[in-house]
């Protein structure tokens, strides 16, 4: 046999081979499909919960209360929400993402929205705002800005200020991007539509899987959240009602996905140790690293 047939014979060989397994694989869609979750995917449990500064819907102020809440979640990461270090006698002006943490076994990142000199006869500086626990090592933690209407200002207006959370956290060598928000709460809606624009620039700058939690103030359906989906994907649209803690409402707890994860359950939890429901939702992410 000469060497122009050879070449031609392996040629033809290979082509057979190359047609079968496309046809093996054509053949069996669902075995394909089974065992490509466990293969790419990670499991990840996460949640967010606005904490009420450690109040409970009865008022009274009781952290232990409020962790054991947050450890029967279950979750490896979990945005909070009206977070108090060191702000005042509601709180008892302790810090509450370290003790929080301390008490869980959980790494903290605290990001303050409101940043202000001691209270009389104290040394600590007052800050109130977001936080995330994890239980999965942190590769990176910043606190962005997003605009904001002040609280604590007479006559404010619409302005960057801190408080919107991003930590990045490793899932069994996956990196995650991980964000906790509290949305302003009035009636009127602009603010939050400009917080939306903002939240959604600094996730644009983010590679891989994201997920973003937190108190949006407004339900999923509301008009000035509507530029999140697309982006993002709500992992509870069929979930209940979140505020108030007792006899809710309103669903304004909300946990939100890029399309690199996979929602396969949520809801929220039962519990008066805040006057907001905690959102619980477990997650598949595709595997990404950098």
């Amino acid at each position: 046999m000469n060497r122009s047939i050879r070449r031609s014979t392996r040629r033809a060989l290979l082509a057979a081979l190359l047609g079968a397994a496309a046809t093996l694989g054509a053949a069996s869609p669902g075995a394909a499909s089974a065992d490509r979750p466990a293969a790419t995917a990670v499991p990840l449990r996460v949640a967010t919960y606005n904490i009420h500064a450690g109040a409970g819907q009865d008022g009274v102020f009781d952290l232990d209360r409020t962790a054991a809440a947050i450890r029967g979640l279950r979750a490896d990461v979990i945005g909070l929400q009206e977070v108090d270090v060191h702000w005042g006698a509601r709180s008892g002006f302790a810090d509450e993402a370290r003790q929080l943490a301390e008490r869980l076994g959980m790494r903290a990142y605290f990001a303050p929205i409101y940043d202000l000199p001691p209270a009389a006869e104290r040394t600590e500086r007052r800050q109130y705002g977001v936080a995330v626990l994890s239980r999965l090592p942190v590769a990176a933690a910043e606190n962005h800005e997003i605009t904001r209407l002040s609280t604590q200002v007479p006559d404010p207006v619409p302005a960057p200020a801190p408080g919107f959370a991003e930590v990045t956290v490793r899932a069994r060598g996956t990196l995650v991007h991980f964000y906790s928000t509290h949305l302003d709460y009035r009636t009127d809606p602009a603010v939050r539509r400009a917080q939306v624009d903002d939240m959604l620039g600094i996730l644009a700058a983010d590679r891989g899987p994201k997920v973003l939690v937190g108190d949006f103030n407004a339900e999923a359906g509301a008009p000035e959240l509507a530029k999140l989906w697309g982006p993002l994907a709500d992992a509870a649209p069929n979930g209940g009602t979140t505020y108030p803690a007792i006899d809710p409402v309103s669903r304004i707890d909300l946990v939100t996905v890029s399309p690199e994860v996979t929602v396969t359950g949520a809801h929220e939890v039962a519990t008066e140790a805040s006057d907001h429901r905690p959102v619980v939702a477990d997650l598949l992410v595709r595997r990404h690293g950098r």
